[in-house]
């Protein structure tokens, strides 16, 4: 059973380089590796054409495709090239040697990997549970990994998530077939919880595997980033998700109540930029409530 990583980068050459010393490295090696190279500025380039000990098959995009349309476009190289396992990567993680193999040892459609950090803290942010029919949950997301579990030990060999990063996420290439590819139009910030949804309710359940490890060599920052333009994608994208897959008519308006709440508490909190982001992403969300075609046909 062929298994190929897709990994997507953008102006982390050594970071890269440190993940794919990772990938050489593993007991059971993979047999491709697709890098989407999202118009680095960097030396990604030299990285790339100095490992020769990877079967490495890059493709340089000359715009920023964003994680999503990396991911959209690495995937459907991987699956073309008849791979019967997907493994898709961030530049920012390392996996543990035998983190390969003990995903290859489970038969399930979709595995994540668990993350932790450079100390060796749990940090999976994946959700076990992401509430899409109470309008009350201001977040989706009420329970994940790294919440439920005090750390590796704590957890059982595989825990049921309802959605994932792109970060050690390995599916079947039947999912693929099955639903499609990764939704592009994201650009970044929850195309994976968009496409966890779109498998577990095509009858794809997604286990978390305790022991395969992965180290991610960043913390998480993003969440203070709402002024920025990063903010714009956080709010839109998750507005989107909720007008795609509420589960209830008031959860499909929610996103109106996020809006309203955002920028009347501006002034305290995020000042114009927030307020500014959040007014743009509301009005961009409502023209992705369908989601394009992502067929791999």
């Amino acid at each position: 059973m062929s298994v190929a990583v897709v990994i997507v980068t953008f102006n982390r050459a050594d970071l890269l380089d440190r993940m794919l010393d990772g990938l050489v490295a593993q007991t059971h090696p993979p047999d491709a590796v697709y890098v989407i190279d999202n118009a680095s500025s960097d030396h990604t380039a030299d990285v790339l054409r100095r490992r020769t000990d990877l079967p490495l098959h890059v493709t340089t995009s000359p715009e920023n495709l964003g994680g999503a349309g990396g991911f959209h476009l690495g995937l459907k190289q991987a699956y073309d090239g008849g791979h019967a396992r997907l493994w898709l990567m961030d530049d920012d993680v390392v996996p543990a040697p035998d983190c390969l193999a003990v995903m290859l040892a489970h038969d399930g459609p979709c595995l994540a990997a668990v993350r932790e950090d450079l100390q060796g803290r749990l940090v999976e942010k994946a959700a076990i549970t992401f509430d899409l029919a109470n309008p009350l949950s201001i977040r989706p997301k009420t329970a994940s990994v790294e919440s439920t579990y005090p750390d590796r030990a704590a957890m059982p060999a595989e825990v049921e998530v309802q959605n994932v990063a792109f970060e050690g996420f390995m599916v079947k290439r039947e999912v693929i077939a099955a639903i499609g590819l990764p939704d592009p139009s994201y650009f970044i910030f929850y195309d994976d919880v968009d496409f966890a949804i779109r498998a577990r309710r095509a009858g794809f359940p997604i286990v978390a595997l305790r022991d395969a490890v992965l180290v991610r060599q960043l913390d998480f920052d993003q969440q203070h980033a709402l002024d920025t333009w990063k903010g714009f994608y956080m709010f839109r994208n998750l507005f989107v998700v909720h007008f795609r897959y509420g589960e209830n008519t008031l959860v499909r308006l929610k996103p109106w109540l996020i809006t309203l709440g955002v920028v009347l508490l501006s002034p305290v909190r995020g000042g114009r930029g927030e307020a500014g982001n959040v007014l743009r992403a509301i009005w961009s969300a409502r023209t992705m409530k369908r989601l394009p075609s992502v067929s791999v046909d």
